[in-house]
C-alpha cells in the first residue's frame, strides 16, 4: 500500500471514529497545553537556565566570564538575543500544536505537507541562526583583538602607535576572512571556484589601483622601518612639519602654519625623510659677519659668552663659533648651538635669542657686522667711489 494511500486510511478512520465533540475537547486541549508551553514555560526555563549557566561560568572562569558577558551585551544586547530565542521555542511549539490539531481533526495530507515545509525550511533556518552566531563571535573577537594589542603595547615600549595600529588592522583582516570562509561554508558556497575568480579579479583590481595598493605596502614597510612615530617634527621631501597620524593609506603631518597635509605612503617611501626629533636634541647655525679689521678670534669668544647666556641653548654640548668663510664686505662666523628637546618653537626662540645677545655683544665690544659694500667706477677716469648701503633681502648675510 502507498503512502497516500496509508493516508487516506487514517483520514477516513479518524473521521468516522471519532465524534466532533471529542475532536472540539482535544482540540481545546492541545490550543491550552501550546499557550501554557509557549507562554509561560518556556520563557522561566530559558531564565533558569541562563542564571544557571551565568553562575556556572562566573564560579569556573571568574571575573572574565562577567567581562565576554559584557563584551557580548555590548555588540548585540543578551536581552535581544534571549528574546529571539524564546520565540523560536514558541514557534516551534506553535507548530508542532498545528500539527497535532491538522491530525485530530484528520487533515493528514496538511500535516504532512506542513512538515515537508518544516524540512524544507529548517535548515534555512538553521543556517541563519548559524551565521547569526559567527558574526556576533567576530564581533566580540574583535573587541577581544583590540584590547589584547592594546595592553601588550602598554606593556613595552617597542611598539609605536603607529605598529599598534597596523597590527590591529591586520588581526582584523584576518578575522575577516576567517569569518566569510566560516560563512560560505555554511552556506555551502565552493570556495575553490571564488577563488579562481578572485585570482583574475585581483589581477584587473591591481592594475587599475596600482597606487593605492603602493600606498598599502608603504604603509607596511614604515611600520617596521618606523623613520618616525606621531609627534615626532620631520621634513618628508619639501614638507615640514609635525606628525599627527599614520594610517596604512596616508601619513598626516600639521606644518607650521596649521595646514594639515597628507601623503600618500608611496610618496612618503620615495623621499627623503629627516627626523629632527629622533635623537632629543637638534643643532642649529647661525652665520654672522664680522669687520676684517676686527679680530676673528676675539670675536669667536665673545658670541660663544653671548649663545651660552641663551637660556635655551644647552651647555652640552657646549656652543662652538667657527670663521667659515672670507664675504664681500666681512669675514663670516659659523654659531653652532644645540637645544633640547627639538622643537620648532624652541629653535625659534633659541635663534631669536642667539641673534640678539650677539648683536648686543658685539655692540658693546666695539665689533662691527658691516653692511655689504659696492665700488663704484668711472672707466674713462681714474676716479672710484665706495658707496656704502644697506643690503637688499637678498644680500643680507647672517
Amino acid at each position: 500500500m502507498t503512502v497516500s494511500g496509508i493516508t487516506t486510511r487514517v483520514e477516513s478512520l479518524l473521521v468516522d471514529g471519532v465524534s466532533t465533540e471529542l475532536r472540539i475537547a482535544a482540540s481545546l486541549g492541545i490550543a491550552l497545553l501550546a499557550v501554557v508551553i509557549a507562554g509561560v514555560v518556556v520563557p522561566r526555563v530559558t531564565t533558569r537556565i541562563r542564571l544557571f549557566v551565568a553562575g556556572w561560568a562566573k564560579g569556573r572562569f571568574g571575573e572574565s566570564a562577567s567581562e565576554t558577558f559584557d563584551r557580548v551585551d555590548a555588540v548585540a544586547p543578551v536581552g535581544v538575543l534571549i528574546t529571539i530565542f524564546v520565540r523560536l521555542i514558541q514557534l516551534a511549539v506553535l507548530s508542532a500544536a498545528t500539527f497535532v490539531l491538522l491530525v485530530v481533526w484528520g487533515q493528514i495530507s496538511t500535516a504532512l505537507q506542513l512538515i515537508g515545509l518544516g524540512q524544507l525550511a529548517l535548515p534555512a533556518v538553521g543556517q541563519f541562526v548559524t551565521t547569526g552566531l559567527v558574526l556576533l563571535a567576530a564581533f566580540v573577537a574583535n573587541d577581544f583583538i583590540r584590547d589584547i594589542v592594546r595592553e601588550y603595547t602598554a606593556n613595552t615600549k617597542r611598539v609605536t602607535a603607529h605598529q599598534e595600529q597596523i597590527l590591529t588592522r591586520v588581526l582584523q583582516v584576518a578575522l575577516i576572512l576567517v569569518v566569510v570562509v566560516a560563512i560560505f561554508t555554511i552556506w555551502g558556497i565552493d570556495i575553490g571556484s571564488l577563488l579562481v575568480g578572485a585570482g583574475f579579479l585581483g589581477v584587473v583590481i591591481g592594475l587599475a589601483a596600482r597606487q593605492t595598493l603602493g600606498s598599502l605596502l608603504a604603509g607596511f614597510v614604515l611600520m617596521f622601518s618606523r623613520p618616525f612615530e606621531i609627534g615626532d617634527w620631520v621634513a618628508i621631501g619639501d614638507k615640514e612639519g609635525i606628525i599627527t597620524k599614520i594610517t596604512i593609506m596616508n601619513t598626516i603631518l600639521r606644518n607650521f602654519d596649521g595646514e594639515h597635509v597628507v601623503i600618500p605612503n608611496d610618496n612618503v617611501a620615495n623621499q627623503a625623510i629627516t627626523n629632527r626629533s629622533r635623537d632629543g636634541k637638534l643643532r642649529i647655525h647661525v652665520e654672522v659677519g664680522i669687520d676684517y679689521e676686527d679680530d676673528p678670534e676675539r670675536a669667536k669668544e665673545i658670541a660663544r659668552e653671548a649663545v651660552e647666556d641663551v637660556k635655551m641653548v644647552e651647555n652640552n654640548p657646549k656652543p662652538q663659533v667657527f670663521p667659515v668663510a672670507f664675504g664681500g664686505s666681512a669675514v663670516t662666523l659659523d654659531i653652532r648651538f644645540w637645544i633640547a628637546p627639538p622643537t620648532p618653537q624652541r629653535r625659534w626662540r633659541a635663534t631669536a635669542g642667539v641673534v640678539e645677545g650677539v648683536k648686543s655683544r658685539f655692540a658693546t665690544e666695539s665689533i662691527s657686522i658691516p653692511f655689504p659694500q659696492r665700488t663704484v667706477s668711472n672707466r674713462d677716469t681714474s676716479e672710484t667711489e665706495t658707496v656704502t648701503q644697506p643690503a637688499t633681502s637678498g644680500d643680507i648675510e647672517e
